[in-house]
């Protein structure tokens, strides 16, 4: 089984170098332990949250360049940036798309009752980029955990309201799981009732982001005829819905074009002839399976996702054993406080202009390797608040250097 293109990791990174790879007509194959970082992080589309609130993308991205020519951006380049950001939204061109507010940040509420600055944002989301004082109801969910509506609307100015939902379902439920309850009429239809009763003065209605999997702006155009009010939704902890639609649209546009999606199981190998990869070993116990490739891209993450592993003495790359930078001692990987910039943070893999790996000196490594995503070395998207912007930029064009090849 030989491929064109191997793409390791189904995070944003990965999914975007093969969307870049297929669409130049390639043999693809995206191989993955699960579905990615998506599902943790990714309700919106950060591009660069340290940007001024007055900053347009354009020239945020050319100052960031400029004073951080290490950081993964300056590897990918301005022009390249933008259009792997415009590469992204073609997929989303339905009713459920990805904008942003002038071509700057906009400021989106979080579910801790705060404001947290991000560059694209969903339609479900849009309404809730212009939060006022008064105007919102909050509405959570009883058996919902992590979304409370009172404690998130005192932090904007308004009133916040718990409902309960049917007395057949169990006394917790999740968000995956009340995403397709969404999506279903007749309970959908007594939700909103159930909000229509609790607004007084309010215009606005604000929900924790579970408006169905599949047509998510069909459900809040629904939400929004029975109530009366404006609905949008309000970004939750862990699993992302919004995250995994993202997810699911870029699988169901990649399958449809002829990609192979391998999941569930990690690589164990890979075989190397010299600087050249030749192909990689999946495990699905007892059997153990080849795929050979002519190129192959790197896009496992960081620790959550595996990419990275944090061993007792040091942090390691578990499938082609690259070198990691990192502090040379493990005492001096975190900062003194939890909010410190920890020098843990920019450590990951090091990689020349085209984005494959090197050494420490500079040596090329592999040939026909390329690296993406948050593995790279030389940003901390935690404070920057890059994370998407990275994966988007770095997976397309970890792709476009491989097809040059």
């Amino acid at each position: 089984m030989h491929f064109d293109l191997i793409v390791i990791g189904t995070g944003l990174a990965g999914l975007m170098a093969a969307k870049t790879a297929v669409e130049k007509g390639q043999k693809v194959l995206i191989v993955g332990k699960g579905t990615g970082n998506l599902l943790l992080f990714s309700n919106t589309i950060d591009i660069l949250g340290d940007m001024q609130e007055e900053t347009n993308l354009h020239d945020g991205l050319y100052l960031w360049m400029k004073n951080h020519p290490e950081h993964p951006y300056s590897r990918v380049e301005l022009d390249n940036m933008l259009h792997a950001l415009s590469s992204f939204s073609s997929l989303f061109d339905g009713p459920y798309s990805f904008r942003s507010m002038g071509d700057r940040n906009c400021l989106v509420p979080t579910g801790i009752g705060t404001f947290r600055p991000t560059y694209l944002i969903p339609t479900t989301m849009m309404s809730g980029s212009s939060l006022g004082d008064g105007n919102t109801l909050v509405v959570g969910f009883e058996g919902l955990k992590d979304f409370h509506a009172r404690y998130i609307a005192n932090g904007f100015g308004c009133r916040g309201e718990t409902i309960p939902l049917l007395e057949s379902l169990a006394q917790e439920i999740t968000p995956t799981a009340l995403s397709r309850l969404m999506e279903d009429p007749p309970f959908r239809e007594k939700v909103a009732k159930e909000m229509a009763n609790r607004l007084k003065e309010e215009t606005r209605i604000g929900l924790p982001a579970v408006l169905g999997l599949q047509q998510p702006v069909a459900v809040k155009m629904s939400l929004e005829e029975i109530t009366g009010a404006e609905v949008f939704e309000i970004p939750t902890l862990p699993p992302s819905i919004p995250g995994k639609r993202i997810f699911n649209r870029f699988r169901e546009w990649l399958i449809q074009r002829g990609a192979t999606f391998l999941m569930g199981h990690p690589v164990s190998n890979v075989s190397v002839q010299e600087r050249r990869c030749q192909g990689i070993q999946v495990l699905h116990p007892p059997v153990s399976t080849f795929f050979s490739g002519d190129r192959f891209i790197l896009a496992t993450g960081r620790f959550m996702g595996g990419g990275l592993a944090a061993e007792e003495e040091r942090i390691s790359e578990p499938i082609f054993h690259l070198p990691v930078t990192q502090p040379a001692d493990r005492n001096d990987w975190f900062g003194k406080s939890f909010f410190s910039q920890h020098p843990l943070h920019p450590s990951g893999i090091l990689t020349d202009s085209s984005l494959r790996p090197v050494d420490p000196v500079g040596n090329l490594l592999f040939e026909n390797v390329w690296v993406a995503g948050s593995i790279l070395a030389h940003h901390n998207l935690i404070q920057e608040k890059s994370r998407e912007g990275i994966e988007i930029g770095t997976g397309y064009m970890t792709a476009k250097h491989a097809l040059e090849e």
